[in-house]
């Protein structure tokens, strides 16, 4: 009898099969010491289209919506039928006695998974490989203590909901505007509210009014004091007059040590925004990279929440150290705090990012510049979280001059501690007198007003917009929420970059910094979508009832009825915004209305299309049709074929008689194809 692995890519499965010993090869397999050891291509079979419910669903048609299926359906796609079909003969093999789900330990994993063995028609027990390293310890760890695969019942629910929701919210939200404004308007259930996240930061800077401000600066024989904002620029010239040639008078001197606390681990949402700000990646290259460093056994399990290690791993953090020094060329700490780096209750399905004992060992250059920046940054991060914190001595002084106080404060590093290993410098730090007391007296050599205005915040990156998506909602929501924000970690780079491929969000480099700005077609979505598809608070709310419906508290019917009703409302009270036409210019002339969906039909290089891209009309300008009859249809033929659905036309070929004739064309639309037929008076 044999056991079954089911890897979520051939990769993965090849790593698995070289330490389960199943070394044969076999089409879409490996076997061998009684393994057969496979793997699916992502995501096998995926829900199926509205059209696979009802062929009239082809058409996008107010009066169908909304569409909510009673029982789901999937597709598998024809590039990706000959592996279902090895799994599902592998599954369905009397001498399989047992399945392990080797996808990748999350909830999409789990989805990919159970889908293909459900779609198999399989029964047999399930149980469940769930490592965070791909270094053979793990794995022979891992299937020294598979578990069973009803723990994570919970998982798939989570996983199954999320993507009926998104399909749901997507399919009818995305007709339902797109209908309504004549032009396709891609919505979803998370993309919407990070949207709206970034047309709102543009409308603060929009509404921005800068605010003068003027300050007094005293020089003090070296040492330079600050005053207070002054609203005026007659007010700062009063106060600097009374303190030229005069003296600054000390009134306190505080000194105290500042201890400040190393940061955590990476999580990979920390390690997408580092990867940003330090060196120019976008989220999901940062994810790409990651994910060919686990799949070489360099790094642990990408797709994590997580900032800390387990307890149990707290042995082996100095070889992890001693690995992330040799990575980055740098000498290790004296001291590894390897404590401080575990704590089992903040870790969720998965620890954080660190590098793999194997990682020290390997030849770095041989890796692309991307993966090998990416796990020297993985490593940076663990050798800050273990070190101790940095001690440094703040001094603050006081004087009062002209009736004003003014201030300087500066700081001494007293031990670096984790900052030996920061890749910036530290701006706040720097030096001043020693010996200055209370009631001296400093006499001022120069009084000077500097200018300024308020500034407005500034443009999103992918930096600051992870931030704010894994902030979202943070303030409603219950403190005890083991999720906040808008999507997970696993998800949020997608959601950036369908933004950026729906032409709602643009990339614009200025100098070294890439920032994120809503298009105008961004910016008119938000202005005419309704508050419950783009609050980040509902959204946030709805990845808590996710997490809800995976510990078991919250039914998956519950959850999958609010986004039902939420659509029904949204169908039965959305009405299009008063001068919408404005928002959604269309760039070309219009020919006619779209008989599939209403859009607009305009006029291109190689045919006639639907404006909306989504629903897909077409007529072909050398469709074989329209050439076997050596006619081109033009802007005026297909404009009537369009208002009556039929139009008579002269000078078409013949083939058979070898001359031309007249007819009435009409046009057949069956939602996926337009096609024509000919039709002939009988008078």
């Amino acid at each position: 009898m044999y056991q079954l692995v089911i890897a979520e890519k051939p990769s993965v499965a090849q790593s698995l099969a070289a330490v389960l010993g199943a070394g044969q090869r076999r089409e879409g397999y490996l076997e061998g010491n009684g393994w057969l050891v496979s793997w699916c291509v992502g995501h096998l079979a995926e829900l199926a289209d509205a059209a696979a419910y009802n062929p009239a669903y082809a058409k996008w048609r107010k009066e169908d919506l909304p569409i909510l299926p009673e029982s789901w359906r999937f597709t598998i796609a024809k590039d990706k039928r000959d592996q279902f079909d090895v799994l599902r003969t592998l599954l369905r093999r009397e001498d399989v006695s047992e399945v392990v789900n080797a996808c990748d330990a999350g909830r999409e994993g789990e989805l990919i998974f159970r889908t293909v063995y459900a779609l198999a028609g399989c029964s047999k027990p399930i149980s469940r490989l769930w490592i965070s390293s791909m270094e053979d310890e793990a794995i022979r760890e891992g299937f020294a203590h598979l578990r069973p695969g009803r723990e994570y019942d919970g998982l798939h629910q989570a996983a199954l909901c999320r993507s009926k929701a998104d399909w749901l919210v997507g399919i009818n939200a995305t007709r339902l505007f797109s209908l309504l404004y004549g032009c396709t308007l891609n919505i979803g259930r998370v993309v919407s509210p990070t949207l709206a996240l970034v047309v709102q930061r543009e409308a603060e800077i929009a509404t921005f009014q800068p605010e003068p401000f003027y300050m007094v600066e005293l020089d003090c024989d070296g040492l330079s004091l600050a005053g207070d904002r002054k609203a005026s620029k007659k007010e700062a010239q009063e106060a600097a007059a009374r303190c030229q040639g005069s003296a600054a008078v000390v009134q306190s001197v505080e000194r105290w040590e500042k201890t400040e606390k190393p940061p955590a681990l990476f999580d990979l949402t920390t390690l997408q925004r580092e990867a940003n700000r330090t060196l120019g990646y976008t989220a999901q290259q940062t994810l790409d990279y990651l994910q060919a460093l686990y799949d070489k056994k360099l790094s642990t399990y990408p797709r994590t929440d997580s900032r800390y290690l387990t307890d149990d791993m707290e042995a082996g953090v100095p070889a992890l150290v001693e690995a992330a020094a040799s990575i980055c060329g740098v000498t290790a700490p004296e001291t590894v705090l390897a404590g401080q780096v575990c704590d089992s209750a903040r870790v969720s399905d998965h620890h954080a990012v660190v590098p793999t004992a194997s990682a020290g060992r390997a030849d770095l250059e041989a890796l692309p510049i991307g993966e090998r920046e990416i796990l020297r940054l993985v490593s940076l991060g663990l050798l800050r979280a273990v070190c101790p914190p940095c001690r440094s001595a703040e001094t603050c002084i006081t004087a009062v001059c002209g009736g004003d106080p003014y201030t300087v404060k500066w700081r001494s590093v007293l031990s670096p501690g984790w900052k030996v290993y920061a890749q910036t410098a530290d701006a706040e730090a720097g030096s001043g007198p020693d010996g200055l007391t209370e009631g001296q007296t400093l006499p001022v050599a120069a009084a000077q007003v500097k200018s300024g205005k308020t500034t407005p915040p500034k443009h999103h990156t992918e930096d600051s917009l992870l931030s704010a998506m894994e902030m979202a909602g943070k303030e409603d929501m219950p403190e005890d929420a083991e999720r906040q924000g808008i999507g997970t970690p696993a998800t949020r780079a997608a959601i950036l970059e369908k933004l950026v491929s729906a032409g709602f969000v643009e990339r614009k480099r200025a100098k070294k910094t890439v920032s994120l700005l809503p298009t105008p077609l961004g910016t008119a979505l938000i202005t005419v979508l309704p508050e419950q598809l783009q609050s980040p608070t509902l959204t946030a709310e709805w990845e808590h009832r996710l997490k809800e419906v995976e510990r078991g508290t919250l039914a998956p019917g519950d959850f999958m009825d609010e986004i039902a009703a939420m659509l029904r409302e949204l169908v039965e009270t959305c009405r299009p915004v008063e001068g919408s036409a404005v928002l959604f210019p269309s760039t070309r002339e219009a020919v006619g209305r779209c008989p599939r969906c209403g859009g607009t039909v305009t006029e291109g290089r190689q045919g006639f299309f639907c404006e909306n891209r989504a629903c897909g009309f077409a007529i072909w300008k050398n469709s074989k049709w329209w050439e076997n009859k050596k006619k081109t249809p033009t802007k005026a033929i297909v404009a009537a074929l369009l208002k009556d659905g039929r139009t008579q036309i002269s000078g078409l070929w013949s083939e058979k008689t070898g001359k031309t004739y007249t007819a009435t064309v009409a046009l057949t639309d069956d939602g996926t194809r337009a096609s024509f037929r000919l039709e002939f008076s009988h008078e």
